[in-house]
């Protein structure tokens, strides 16, 4: 009899593909005991006290919040010099310092060690704050407290934090060091290594790691590495002041987020005191994911704040271009874009904001619920901004008018904290596991074949009336999956009479995602483990869904306080075609899962591949660390590129800079 998440019981399935499954599961660890709200829609349940109500700051919390951001803005709007942050490709050392002291660079950082001691909410709205006026800083910000330190803080030991936490909140800045040459959305394929003394006393590093930002301003790493000739990821805090660490790039030129820099370190022979582990040894990966959480909001807050802006300057650049002696806001397709614009905005925001809010009540199962965050903002985002240069025509392309800019910074988030295609497969697999789980216990009891009579699959189920369980579970699958008679849909009891109908055809949705789930279970079958595009059409389903959820909810809590004026009418009105857009987004994927081209997909593939064969590697870019074709690729033209040597200095000349009076003046 299969077990349930056994692995050797996908038939047909290729031992490549069950190792990645077993690595993947293996990282992400046990299931939390409750599971959270998008989890469940898989299974065609809505879990109303997930979302609602919609989470609302405390008044202490909105005052501290509300202090930091007004001086933030006053700084972002007469100092800040965006710019030439863009144009220079780099920070000013000045820039660092201000953030510092206005108390952005520490906001979360406990007060007993100089910080702010701000909530994940409310530093999320200082990141969108950023995000809207120069997305390098943004960036810069969020990876030292979103993954720098922010390992330490959540799992350093009481010792660890008062020694590095201090100056992390004042003066100095950290770095993550996850990726490597041939380690970016594989986490789990660690090539950095550690060994541990003969004393015990100490780990011993050896390797590398690439895109590590704002490591070459750095006095604190975290680093991840796995045990030599073992499965063991662990974390480590090290600094760049140890024997063996070589910073020898500091940063590469790039299409955008050019003022931020991302760092290559060698590790060689790095002795890192016991003492300096975070968590347990085995954990690392754990702790790395679980920082990437934080991330992932981050990085959405910071594109969100963009895509507003964007979205406000095409809305103008509509109402006074004219053409054919008419504003382009009398053309339909151009009133299309800037409504689309706006729905999309208030789901991003509602979204954004219902994940920092779980964040910040400390829900355990909330792994599903930043990925598809970050997915669901950075690719919007990315719509809205790219619709905004549209609206604007030429003049959106002239690098003054700063739609181009965004439009360079906004393609990163498609890419990093895990591509947006490798999230949906994690938000697929890790949403959907337990539903898959409970279908293969069925399919031991119950021997599933297209050839076999509905009666049989009945006489198998009553023959099992002693296992109670499986009986209650398996008439209501026979019935879905076979007859079409689906479950009721779940009854949202909390929600605004004024939504009442919209919560309805949402519930509808949900159980509708369950019941394709399951037919494309029993179509494909272990097949489905590695048929992406299918995995793909349904997690964007759910992605569609918790958006309209967290509309649903956002839109109800701003009914129940009665909001008005003319914010709230474009709130209210953007909140509802957002609704009616996600539903059509989600039924023509429920139909993609019947009617697609897939399959001349794979040919078109594979040609497209026997047609690369025949070209020479050495006409093209390939991976420097590629296993099949290192070195054999052409070296790139970088004579008129701006590059970025390392110094030996560097670190003990950002030291002395902290300590200077600031001068510069509005523009840098």
């Amino acid at each position: 009899m299969k077990r349930p998440g056994d692995i050797g019981s996908l038939e047909g399935v290729a031992e490549k593909d069950r190792k990645m499954i077993r690595d993947a599961e293996a990282v992400l660890g046990p299931e939390p005991d409750q599971m959270g709200f998008v989890k469940n829609l898989f299974w065609g349940r809505v879990h109303e006290d997930s979302i609602f109500p919609y989470p609302e700051l405390s008044e202490i919390e909105k005052l501290k919040s509300k202090v930091l951001l007004e001086t933030l803005d006053r700084y972002l709007e007469n100092e800040h010099p965006s710019i030439q942050i863009d144009q220079e490709q780099e920070i000013p050392e000045w820039v660092i310092k201000r953030l510092f002291e206005i108390g952005v660079m520490g906001m979360t950082i406990g007060e007993e060690y100089g910080g702010l001691d701000l909530g994940i909410t409310s530093y999320n709205q200082v990141l969108q704050r950023i995000g809207a006026k120069c997305a390098s800083t943004s960036v810069v910000v969020s990876a030292h407290q979103s993954i720098g330190c922010k390992a330490l803080m959540l799992y350093g030991t009481p010792e660890q934090k008062r020694k590095f936490l201090p100056d992390l909140a004042k003066k100095s800045l950290s770095a993550f060091c996850l990726s490597e040459p041939n380690v970016g959305c594989d986490a789990g394929g660690q090539e950095t290594y550690y060994e541990i003394s003969d004393d015990g006393n100490y780990y011993i590093l050896n390797g590398e790691k690439k895109w590590a930002t704002s490591a070459a301003w750095s006095d604190m790493f975290t680093v991840i590495a796995k045990e030599k000739g073992k499965e063991n990821i662990s974390a480590f805090i090290c600094t760049p002041a140890m024997k063996g660490i070589d910073i020898f790039e500091n940063n590469r030129s790039k299409c955008g987020i050019r003022g931020t820099w991302q760092a290559r370190i060698r590790f060689t022979n790095v002795w890192v005191p016991k003492e300096n582990l975070l968590h347990t040894e085995g954990k690392g990966l754990q702790v790395a994911l679980t920082c990437l959480n934080y991330g992932r909001c981050t990085l959405s807050a910071g594109i969100l704040g963009s895509a507003i802006k964007c979205r406000d300057q095409a809305t103008k650049w509509s109402q006074t271009r004219y053409q054919f002696n008419r504003p382009l806001s009398d053309f339909q397709l151009m009133r299309e874009k800037v409504a689309r614009m706006s729905a999309l905005t208030y789901a991003m925001d509602a979204m954004l904001y219902m994940t920092t809010g779980m964040l910040d009540r400390d829900d355990q199962d909330i792994m599903v619920e930043t990925a598809v965050c970050k997915v669901f903002c950075s690719e919007m985002g990315w719509r809205i901004i790219n619709d905004s240069m549209q609206i604007m025509g030429g003049e959106g392309y002239m690098t003054e008018n700063e739609v181009e800019r965004a439009l360079r910074d906004s393609r990163i988030y498609l890419i990093v904290e895990g591509a947006n295609e490798v999230m949906q497969a994690f938000i697929f697999a890790y949403g959907g596991k337990q539903l898959a789980e409970h279908l293969l216990t069925l399919e031991a009891a119950v021997e599933w074949k297209p050839e076999r009579s509905m009666g049989g699959y009945f006489l198998d189920l009553v023959s099992l009336i002693k296992d109670w369980d499986v009986l209650k579970n398996g008439v209501p699958l026979v019935l879905d999956m076979f007859f079409g008679i689906k479950a009721l849909p779940s009854r949202l009891k909390q929600i605004h009479p004024e939504l009442t109908e919209r919560g309805k055809q949402f519930s509808s949705l949900v159980r509708d995602l369950s019941h394709h789930y399951k037919l494309m279970s029993l179509k494909h079958r272990e097949a489905l483990v590695i048929n992406q595009v299918v995995q793909a059409r349904l997690a964007d389903c759910a992605i569609w869904l918790h958006a309209m959820a967290c509309t649903l909810s956002k839109l109800d809590s701003q009914l129940r306080q009665e909001e008005y004026g003319i914010d709230f009418a474009r709130d209210k009105s953007a909140g509802l075609y957002f609704l009616q857009f996600a539903e059509l987004e989600i039924k023509q994927r429920f139909q993609s899962l019947y009617v697609n081209a897939d399959e001349t997909l794979e040919a078109a593939a594979q040609t497209a591949f026997a047609y690369s064969d025949t070209l020479a590697n050495s006409d093209f870019i390939v991976p420097e660390k590629s296993p099949n074709a290192a070195g054999s690729g052409r070296e790139p033209d970088t004579e008129y590129i701006k590059q970025f040597p390392p110094e030996e200095n560097w670190i003990h000349k950002m030291a002395t800079w902290l300590q200077k009076p600031i001068t510069k003046t509005k523009g840098g």
